[in-house]
């Protein structure tokens, strides 16, 4: 049985939506497709993928069609399906009557405290800090109508990447060669951090976790992180994310977004590999994939909106919907997997695999991610992570054992 209107307390399972869950769990999944570079090569390699490692031959496709089809798509995926989440949470808390400000600051609050604990004590590249942070400010504005949001979300996005153009247009090239084109001596220096012991690797991941959650967080990612929120938030509202919308409309999000996605995905590749990977164009670069991973992610919400209406009760469906359920516990559990094969306090293969050896391993955890989120969920009712979060938020225990009597 779902939750009665005026029962406090969070969401019962039997209520969610089920293509938003799924949802969830694709963008869940797809995340580790590039962070799993982050979590095995050095920080600079995720801008710039020729330094270090082999990158031809099918290394270089494993890169290409990860570039393509998965960076930036999918954790801008996840911050819409965040921002969505914010209208669904305080449209609940209020027709249950409950203090929704009160809930909410608690809510995000407890979002940035476990975030600063995942970056500083397992992974510098985490994004729940930055989630809690933009959250405190878009809920604000939540009671707003949904294309008010789509274009407070516009300009939020648009602030970082005009600023980098306008830099790029006015700066010496030279000001960004650390970052683009460190010495091969700061790259071996973080591979051997990493293949180190857990107190070692402190030595990198706390000032990299600091300089992204201060300079990093107010330059570019609260800008991004926030317009991406403002517009889940209108997409939910214009039902696009509870699978409300017409099988026509989604049919063209899907043609309309892969199109313009992919054709400037593609330009982007094209323009970087034919200045030759070089400082000039490298802030230019960026531009097209920040720009064009939009489409493409509504290509995907269309795709599995899609999917989900016409096989509601699939296996895949299931499958994905579990994983999206419980998308908070698997996130934190893809940083305990990747980091216990990559570091040194585990297998230390940290800058030892190449590319095509790294989708083997998100294959694998994928494998162990996807049964376990199902089998988790036939016995409790949240994910670990997700049951802290609520008994934190709501200051009392939730009922987590499945009831079999219900």
């Amino acid at each position: 049985m779902g939750s009665e209107p005026n029962e406090a307390g969070p969401t019962d399972p039997a209520d969610r939506i089920v293509g938003l869950d799924a949802l969830r769990g694709f963008a869940l999944l797809g995340i580790l497709l590039i962070n799993v570079w982050v979590f095995s090569m050095p920080e600079s390699t995720l801008s710039n993928p020729t330094l270090y490692g082999d990158f031809t031959g099918a290394n270089y496709w494993a890169w290409f069609v990860s570039h393509v089809f998965a960076q930036q798509k999918f954790i801008t995926l996840f911050t819409i399906l965040f921002g969505g989440g914010v209208v669904l949470f305080t449209r609940n808390a209020e027709r249950r009557g409950d203090p929704v400000s009160e809930l909410f600051f608690r809510r995000s609050g407890w979002l940035v405290a476990f975030g600063l604990a995942h970056a500083y004590l397992l992974w510098y590249g985490d994004i729940l800090v930055a989630y809690g942070v933009c959250a405190f400010g878009v809920v604000a504005v939540r009671d707003l109508p949904a294309r008010k949001l789509a274009l407070a979300g516009l300009g939020l996005v648009a602030f970082p990447s005009v600023s980098e153009v306008l830099a790029g247009l006015t700066m010496d090239p030279s000001a960004i060669a650390s970052t683009w084109q460190p010495p091969e001596s700061a790259l071996l220096s973080e591979v051997r951090t990493y293949r180190s012991g857990w107190l070692e690797q402190m030595t990198h991941r706390v000032p990299t976790s600091v300089q992204r959650q201060t300079t990093g967080l107010i330059g570019y990612t609260a800008w991004r992180v926030g317009g991406t929120m403002l517009f889940g938030m209108a997409l939910f509202k214009w039902g696009v994310l509870t699978n409300e919308r017409s099988s026509r409309f989604y049919r063209r999000l899907i043609g309309v977004g892969a199109v313009a996605g992919l054709a400037v995905i593609l330009a982007g590749v094209w323009y970087i590999e034919a200045n030759d990977w070089g400082i000039g164009a490298a802030l230019f670069w960026r531009q097209f994939n920040y720009w064009g991973s939009f489409p493409l992610a509504g290509a995907y919400i269309g795709a599995v909106m899609l999917y989900c209406r016409r096989r509601s009760e699939g296996l895949v469906t299931g499958a994905l919907a579990a994983v999206g359920r419980t998308a908070f516990s698997n996130y934190i559990l893809q940083t305990v997997l990747a980091t216990s094969i990559f570091y040194g306090h585990g297998l230390g293969l940290f800058g030892q695999l190449n590319r095509l050896e790294l989708l083997g391993v998100v294959a694998a955890i994928w494998a162990v991610q996807v049964p376990l989120s199902v089998l988790w969920l036939r016995y409790f009712r949240f994910g670990p992570m997700e049951w802290l979060w609520r008994t934190l938020t709501y200051r009392s225990r939730q009922p987590l054992r499945v009831d079999r009597s219900e």
